[in-house]
């Protein structure tokens, strides 16, 4: 199937009046780009609480501001590109007469359209996406990505969906490697905030008796499900919808974790209710900047830190209970 981008070029000025001009004409649906936007976010970064901005977003700071739209090709959208080709021309032509100030800038207002095949954007991520090793026994390859593995490898096969979480992250790998390394045969297993069910698959394969994958966003769950499912440990692992400050009635060997440091200590009371005695709780997802608020937050929830593992900017860290 094919679809028209249409892509406006202009200044943070120019977006009020282009959005608003094509508001009228009851034309909504957009994407607005604008490099001062980012600017002022990385002024304030350190006032916000993300975990990290991508170098990608800094970069964009000295592209000029943008409104995009998208059409299907058919000849219902094809009279709304037709709209929008008349507002930005009568825009370019009030701007040029000074009604909107002289002092003004709208910049270029160049329309850029082209018709693309969805195709393109539903492939083309694929090209980045190959087989790779996350630990000494596991690797990871996309379903249309053929892999011979060597004695002894575990292979598994992810498709990212809407999900977190296909091991090329440093988290998720160190979450694989610390299971890898503490789970027994036989183990009860506890995914918190499967997202894609990477771990959960991993700790079936690896030997876990029962497995039970839980997050809070339905799409996860149901993309966890699908590749539980596409690995064939449907018999061993499932994933359900659930938010653990409500109650499971699940108590598990080995929980693992890679969400955010914040989450993981606000999370920690409820982790340490679930877990047995003699179990094992693995939380990734931690910036090291970070590492001494959930060393403090995992003590203050009755955990005993066993090991710390870093990796770039990331580290894993596994405890148990206190009394154990």
């Amino acid at each position: 199937m094919n679809y028209i981008e249409m892509i406006i070029e202009t200044t943070s000025a120019g977006i009020e009046a282009i959005t608003g001009a094509l508001s009228v004409q009851g034309i909504e649906d957009l994407v607005v780009s604008d490099p001062q936007d980012i600017r002022a976010i990385m002024d304030n970064k350190d006032s916000y609480e993300w975990d990290y901005i991508d170098e990608s977003v800094s970069d964009r700071m000295g592209d000029a501001a943008r409104v995009t739209l998208y059409f299907a090709d058919d000849e219902v959208d094809r009279r709304k590109v037709g709209v929008v080709r008349s507002t930005v021309k009568r825009i370019r032509e009030a701007a040029a007469a000074g009604e909107y100030g002289a002092a003004v800038d709208f910049g270029t207002l160049k329309l850029t359209e082209s018709v693309k095949s969805d195709t393109e954007w539903k492939d083309k991520w694929k090209e980045y996406f190959r087989p790779f090793r996350v630990s000494d026994r596991i690797v990871v390859r996309p379903s249309w990505e053929e892999y011979h593995p060597a004695a002894g490898e575990i292979v598994i096969e992810i498709d990212p969906g809407m999900a977190f979480g296909t091991g090329t992250h440093e988290t998720t790998s160190l979450c694989i490697e610390m299971i890898d390394r503490y789970l027994k045969p036989g183990m009860k297993v506890l995914d918190a905030g499967c997202g894609s069910g990477i771990l959960s698959i991993a700790a079936a394969m690896l030997g876990a008796g029962e497995v039970l994958a839980v997050d809070v966003d339905e799409d996860a769950v149901r993309t966890a499900q699908e590749n539980i499912v596409r690995n064939r440990v449907g018999d061993i692992a499932r994933a359900e919808y659930c938010d653990l400050t409500a109650g499971i009635g699940y108590r598990a060997d080995l929980i693992a974790a890679n969400l955010m440091a914040e989450l993981i200590v606000m999370l920690a009371p409820d982790i340490e209710r679930h877990l047995e005695d003699s179990g094992v709780f693995i939380s990734s997802g931690i910036l090291t900047e970070k590492k001494k608020m959930v060393m403090e937050g995992l003590n203050n929830a009755g955990f005993r830190i066993t090991e710390i593992r870093d990796k770039g900017e990331w580290c894993c860290i596994v405890c148990s209970k206190g009394n154990v």
